[in-house]
């Protein structure tokens, strides 16, 4: 018999929660609690100057509303703490000195415009890939460029093919070299950008399924390649489709597109988690539920693959 899941919720407070948010933090909960497992709840504010001030608070209390509640992190705290990634740095230095003494980092001086220069390779989909730059770069020249710039460091990543088998979306294969490049894992002013992070914690906190968009689908193949070189154990995944506005956008924190500030002065939380889960699948018509009353109906089969748009009419 397999373990109950260890799942989270990993928000970044730069903004009051939108839907889409509330969508994934939803499956997430279901996905855990139909299961029998545990949540935890990690506040990814490693940019923390750039945050929303108080941005963690209201995020709890918006999930407090809703009724999705967690077992450890946040401010209840827990054995794995703290669960701030701004105050985990120590935890991603340790990481970036293993990879380090493995000879696997180099330091990248390429601009920003250099990077998304014309001549810079991208996918059919218009992803950047690293075209490998500064990987051969001597010694000396690394230094004589030093003294000009600060340079971001990046992980040289080799020609093989990472294979998963995604929760929802089945088999997904990525050739690193080619579809990736060699990543960031320590940017130039310091911080440690999201791919080393996330793995991190995971990792180190005894995660086993990670429920999230399927936008960052394509981050998983880098994430393992980490779990590999760290030791780490990876999770299962299970990416969702993504919640579209009326007309086919997707829905910004930053737009304040129907964030939870607004929605909560006009609705209650089982009109709206009713609505989501009639979007998704879980319910054959729009009615008020709670998240508890969602636990039998879930399951990952009945979760469409392509996005989820919203109708004109939604909140009218």
């Amino acid at each position: 018999m397999n373990p109950a899941p260890v799942g989270r919720f990993a928000p970044t407070p730069s903004g009051r929660m939108h839907l889409g948010n509330v969508l994934c933090m939803l499956l997430a909960w279901l996905s855990a609690r139909s299961q029998g497992g545990s949540v935890i709840l990690r506040i990814e504010d490693i940019d923390y100057p750039r945050l929303m001030k108080e941005g963690a608070a209201l995020m709890e209390s918006d999930l407090r509303w809703l009724g999705l509640d967690w077992d450890e992190g946040g401010s209840l705290g827990g054995p794995h703490a703290p669960y701030y990634q701004r105050m985990r740095g120590e935890l991603y230095a340790e990481a970036f000195h293993k990879l380090e003494k493995a000879g696997l980092l180099y330091p990248c001086f390429c601009s920003r415009a250099q990077l998304h220069s014309v001549n810079a390779p991208h996918l059919s989909d218009g992803v950047f890939v690293y075209a490998g730059t500064c990987r051969a770069l001597s010694q000396e020249e690394a230094e004589r460029r030093r003294r000009e710039r600060t340079p971001a460091i990046r992980l040289r990543v080799p020609e093989e093919v990472i294979s998963f088998q995604d929760g929802h979306y089945g088999l997904v294969e990525e050739n690193l070299a080619r579809e990736c490049g060699d990543f960031i894992v320590r940017r130039a002013d310091g911080l440690y950008p999201y791919q080393l992070a996330v793995v991190v914690d995971d990792g180190l906190m005894g995660v086993t399924q990670v429920v999230r968009g399927r936008d960052l689908l394509s981050s998983t193949p880098r994430q393992l390649y980490l779990y590999r070189l760290l030791g780490l154990t990876p999770p299962t995944f299970c990416h969702l489709p993504l919640l579209l506005d009326s007309e086919g956008r997707r829905l910004s924190k930053r737009d304040r597109d129907l964030d939870l500030g607004l929605l909560r002065e006009r609705f209650t939380p089982q009109w709206l988690l009713g609505q989501l889960a009639w979007l998704c699948g879980l319910l054959d018509r729009p009615e008020p539920a709670s998240a508890r009353d969602l636990l039998p109906l879930f399951s990952w089969e009945k979760i469409p693959k392509e996005d989820l748009r919203l109708p004109a009419a939604f909140l009218s």
